[in-house]
């Protein structure tokens, strides 16, 4: 059954209808241009007494050692954005002794050639649409690709799927790319940052349907 990570959280209320609807992973934002944006006491706080069976995953976009260090206590995996090589990935996974996904923006099949020879020891690649020109988040954008780059692949890895995923698209993602993995944050929010418990929810039982 594919795994359903419900990132961006910042409230209770959507905390408890992510693990109450049956989501593998719950993310939280430590990036202060998103709107997602949570601080590590408040994660901590969100996390506590969460199922054993539910993973918590710090999403994170170039950070620098201080930031991962005051977050490493609210999270079970590290998710990194940004730039970083895998030398970088080496260094965060053997200094945490934490998983690392490693987010790559694909819009071609080039991209995803180029995510897989450059993750390094990440032990999950997470692909996610390419931000639009001139946005100041590189993920939680609802922008799409062309998941049929995806169907049939050997990754090498764990891997994930991301950008673009509703309750109404998630069911034709999963069959046609067969992800281990969906990652949705704008498409169960009412407006950016907002988390519906309605709508994330749908997700999750549209995620299962399929």
């Amino acid at each position: 059954m594919t795994l359903v990570k419900i990132c961006g959280l910042s409230t209770r209320a959507t905390v408890d209808a992510a693990v109450g609807a049956g989501a593998s992973h719950l993310g939280f934002v430590f990036f202060a241009a998103s709107p997602r944006d949570v601080a590590p006491d408040a994660a901590l706080a969100l996390g506590h007494g969460l199922p054993v069976h539910v993973v918590r995953v710090g999403v994170f976009v170039d950070p620098d050692d201080a930031l991962l260090d005051r977050a490493a206590p609210a999270i079970d995996v590290i998710q990194l954005h940004g730039g970083m090589g895998p030398e970088r990935i080496a260094a965060v996974r053997a200094r945490f002794g934490r998983p690392v996904w490693r987010a790559a923006g694909v819009a071609s099949r080039a991209d995803i050639d180029a995510a897989r020879s450059a993750a390094g020891s990440a032990d999950r690649l997470l692909f996610d649409a390419k931000a639009p020109t001139g946005s100041a988040i590189p993920g939680g954008n609802g922008v799409r690709f062309d998941w049929t780059l995806l169907a049939g692949i050997d990754v090498g890895r764990e891997w994930g799927l991301s950008g673009g995923l509703d309750a109404a698209t998630v069911g034709d993602a999963i069959r046609l790319a067969r992800p281990p993995l969906v990652d949705v944050s704008s498409g169960v929010e009412d407006s950016p940052g907002v988390k519906s418990v309605g709508k994330i929810v749908a997700f999750v039982a549209a995620a299962r349907a399929a």
